[in-house]
């Protein structure tokens, strides 16, 4: 499949391990792969962040990450169904910090010492590539782009889809966006 990516679609791959790289992480997750296309200039994806005003607001962006990373990965909409349970995740999340240290549920431990190699993908991440597939095919899109990355992104339930929804950037939007005509 990695043959059919555009030189940009390349890039947001390399640049998501790089992230997870420097994060420490374990393996390359959904929002490294949004991080990566957010670090990307002229290409349509960068011009769906410049239209919808996104590109202005990657503090935010990092920072609803860095709490979902904190929360153990769950959603805010997770965390609401849990509250319905009567289950405070805030109160758990801060009951293990207390136990275990900050960060113990984002799984912040920098410089593990005993990475050697390539970063694996999450299931998510590679679902999420998989999607950029799907997403080409049906759009009848010869090459998979960085556009198709980040409408996968936006497609598939979970935090990052929320984050980006959260900033006015519903799939419906980016794809607006993106394919004017479509």
């Amino acid at each position: 499949m990695f043959e059919r990516f555009t030189r940009g679609a390349r890039a947001v791959v390399t640049g998501a391990v790089a992230h997870a790289e420097r994060a420490g992480a374990d393996a390359v997750a959904e929002e490294h792969l949004l991080l990566a296309l957010l670090d990307q200039e002229d290409t349509k994806a960068s011009f769906a962040f410049r239209s919808l005003g996104i590109a202005d607001l990657r503090d935010s962006v990092e920072s609803e990450l860095a709490e979902a990373r904190r929360r153990g990965g769950l959603s805010k909409a997770d965390a609401e169904a849990l509250a319905g349970l009567g289950i405070d995740v805030t109160e758990v999340v801060s009951r293990v910090e207390q136990a275990h240290g900050a960060g113990v549920l984002a799984g912040d431990q920098k410089d593990k010492g005993w990475w050697a190699g390539r970063r694996s993908f999450t299931r998510e991440a590679k679902s999420a590539l998989e999607k950029s597939l799907r997403i080409a095919v049906g759009r009848r899109d010869r090459a998979i782009g960085d556009e198709h990355i980040l409408l996968a992104l936006a497609a598939r339930p979970g935090v990052v889809a929320e984050v980006l929804a959260d900033h006015g950037a519903s799939f419906t939007a980016l794809e607006r966006a993106m394919f004017p005509a479509a």
